[in-house]
């Protein structure tokens, strides 16, 4: 006989534990295991079946695979969790007993310190995985350098969680690898291309934040303890990569002015030839290469020219591949038919020279810390503000004759309502220029121009963006526009189907004209459902009576004669179309002239009425015949290809639809515009 097997002794009874079971068998408290499972990369899982994989019936309950927790059984943490567990213990003996002094040397003395670089190098094995785990790293990073410091949020972490977002952020300038920037309502979005990982994170708005008490920031600080170590280890390496010594110098006095960015200095290799160093190790790679192809191709052209070969169309060639593989490759589709292939990024040398040649000065409104990050990750050397905004600016005068270009958020604004000017001061401060004014040779942009230059790769038009105008629309750059779905950047002309605006000048027309006849349509339809139901004995249709099979074969051959007759209702329908217009129109004439004024334009609106009727004919006779053939095709198909396709259709019909509505605002929004 067999030996009986136990319940919950294989299966997902085995494999999962629950999380009372996984603190019982760890011996720390829950707080400490949510840390540690934080810190390992531990989540909880899901079972199939809960009741298999639980002993008891309680529905709640969270789950963990048992080799985590047998794997959290070795670690080196739960030694110092115990250790402080143990710590907190001496400090209360200490308190109870009125030793305050004892307290405090243990607190500060004896307290285990917690190093978390072993758990960085087990969950990234490889520099690339590090990167590709980096996008949650710095939102966090970011929200919390801008957050004020609270009770949860001690000032140390704000600072440090600043000066490695600093750090991070000069390697981007240095190296030029910011691609792409975006402004949303939740904050801006940037994207940064990093040994060819496309790493994307948000920055919040510099608001003022207030910070609830809702939110759990014991958990929060947990992430931004993993979270600053993952990215000084990160920045390390990306630094010592380039030749720069990490960390940065740091000056104290300056970031208390405001300088942020300016406030670090970098060292090590010349900064300017950074991007020289970057592609030094692919022509140390590629030099031997191309020596060597140099050599063979020399010894190549002797025998062919002793051959009496001409060679200069295949010269010609190579010199032209040689070019040509200087820039990116661009990718076409083979037919115009054909979907857009995904294009590759600039390249870091255009990136650093988009903004390079101008000098900027950032107006007071304007936001300085992301206009400072984006100009200067894209070329731009001199930037200037005013004294107000801190320090590290190139000037702070705003009458300097070398600036180029002036950022200002502020509207057009009549002289009399303006300010008056400040009285200048003899301390050697620059003078003051009146709000509004404008300095000639100076090009006056508004902030959204420097992201959309960016995300274009390339300048745009200016006077788009001049002070007070309406700005084009901001698009976010991952977003690219489908086959029949709206794109705001083409014209309505280029995206309307066959007929759409037609229908939409017929449906503006008639709006008003269906509002006056739906409720008198309304009643009718109600009233002819009561006589209907009242037809009926009881109110209920009894099967299989000589009426309802009359009707059904009424009914045939009325669809027979329909579908045998099809061009002939057409064209008795026309004809009645066409007596009916004839009669409105001299109703028209009739009281016109018993009015007394003239009815010269009626010939004019009944041409263009019958253009419009004839039309909308047309397109509704060919949508039938579509839907016909569709449903012929439908029907040779097996089942499961048939609701495929009804789900492809209803997909493309929900994207067609939404297209239409958009379409339709823009449509009102330009007719408004006109008006």
């Amino acid at each position: 006989m067999a030996k009986i097997k136990k319940k919950g002794t294989s299966g997902q009874a085995k494999n999962y534990i629950t999380r009372t079971q996984a603190v019982r068998k760890l011996q720390i408290s829950l707080p400490d295991f949510r840390r540690l499972c934080i810190f390992k990369g531990i989540y909880p899982r899901e079972p199939r079946n809960k009741k298999k994989a639980s002993k008891t019936s309680t529905p709640n309950t969270t789950f963990y695979y048992t080799k985590d927790i047998q794997y959290l059984l070795h670690e080196p943490l739960l030694n110092k969790f115990r250790d402080q567990k143990a710590l907190a213990k001496k400090i209360a003996r200490s308190l109870g007993r009125g030793e305050v002094s004892d307290a405090s040397r243990l607190e500060k003395n004896h307290a285990p310190k917690l190093t978390l670089d072993h758990v960085i190098k087990e969950r990234y094995p490889t520099f690339v995985d590090a990167l590709r785990d980096l996008d949650d790293a710095l939102s966090l990073l970011f929200l919390f350098a801008t957050l004020p410091s609270t009770n949860h949020v001690p000032p140390k972490t704000i600072a440090l969680c600043q000066r490695l977002c600093h750090e991070f952020q000069h390697y981007l300038i240095v190296t030029n690898s910011l691609r792409k920037s975006f402004l949303s309502i939740k904050g801006i979005y940037y994207q940064a291309t990093i040994q060819g990982q496309d790493i994307m994170w948000l920055v919040p708005y510099r608001f003022v934040q207030r910070v609830n008490g809702d939110v759990d920031y014991r958990i929060m600080a947990t992430f931004v303890d993993f979270y600053t170590t993952l990215l000084g280890f990160v920045n390390f390496r990306l630094y010592s990569t380039i030749g720069l010594r990490y960390p940065p110098k740091f000056d104290t006095r300056s970031d208390e002015n405001g300088a942020e960015l300016a406030a670090f200095t970098l060292e090590g290799r010349a900064v300017g030839e950074t991007p020289k160093a970057l592609e030094a190790s692919k022509l140390q790679t590629n030099g031997s290469s191309k020596e060597i192809s140099r050599e063979v191709q020399d010894k190549v052209d002797k025998v062919i020219k002793t051959a009496g070969l001409n060679q200069t169309k295949d010269e010609q060639t190579a010199e032209t591949t040689e070019e040509s593989t200087d820039a990116i490759d661009r990718f076409e589709p083979a037919a115009p038919e054909a979907d857009t292939l995904p294009q590759p990024d600039m390249s870091g040398n255009e990136a650093g020279s988009l903004f390079a040649p101008f000098t900027f000065y950032v107006s007071r409104e304007a936001p300085k810390a992301p206009l400072e990050f984006i100009l200067r990750s894209f070329g731009c050397k001199r930037i200037g503000w005013d004294a107000v905004l801190g320090d590290g600016a190139f000037t702070h005068d705003e009458t300097d004759s070398r600036i180029t270009h002036q950022i200002v958020d502020r509207p057009q604004l009549p002289e009399s309502s303006l300010p008056a000017i400040p009285a200048a001061k003899d301390d050697g401060a620059a003078p003051k220029v009146k709000p509004g004014t404008r300095i000639p040779g100076r090009t006056y942009v508004q902030p959204q121009w420097i992201w959309d230059c960016v995300n274009e790769g390339k300048l745009l038009r200016a006077d788009l963006y001049a002070p007070g105008a309406t700005l084009p629309p901001h698009l976010s750059p991952w977003v690219k526009p489908t086959r029949g779905g709206y794109d705001p950047r083409a014209t309505l002309a280029e995206q309307e189907e066959e007929g759409e605006a037609e229908e939409a000048a017929e449906g503006g027309d008639s709006d008003e004209e269906m509002e006056d006849e739906a409720p008198e349509a309304q009643k009718a339809v109600d009233a002819s459902d009561k006589s209907e139901d009242e037809s009926v004995d009881g109110g209920m249709d009894v099967a299989g009576t000589d009426d309802d099979e009359s009707d059904s074969e009424d009914e045939d051959e009325d669809e027979e004669k329909d579908f045998n007759g099809l061009e002939e209702n057409e064209a008795t329908s026309e004809s009645e179309d066409e007596d009916e217009a004839a009669r409105t129109q001299h109703q028209k004439e009739l009281e016109a002239e018993a009015a007394g004024l003239p009815f010269s334009s009626s010939g004019a609106t009944d041409e263009a009425s019958k253009k419009k009727s004839s039309q909308s004919k047309k397109l509704a006779a060919k949508k039938r015949k579509e839907d016909e053939e569709l449903e012929r095709q439908k029907m040779m198909m097996s089942r499961k290809k048939r609701k495929l396709l009804e789900k492809m259709m209803y997909s493309n019909k929900k994207q067609s639809d939404e297209a239409a509505k958009l379409r339709s605002k823009r449509r009102k929004l330009e007719k408004g515009a006109q008006e």
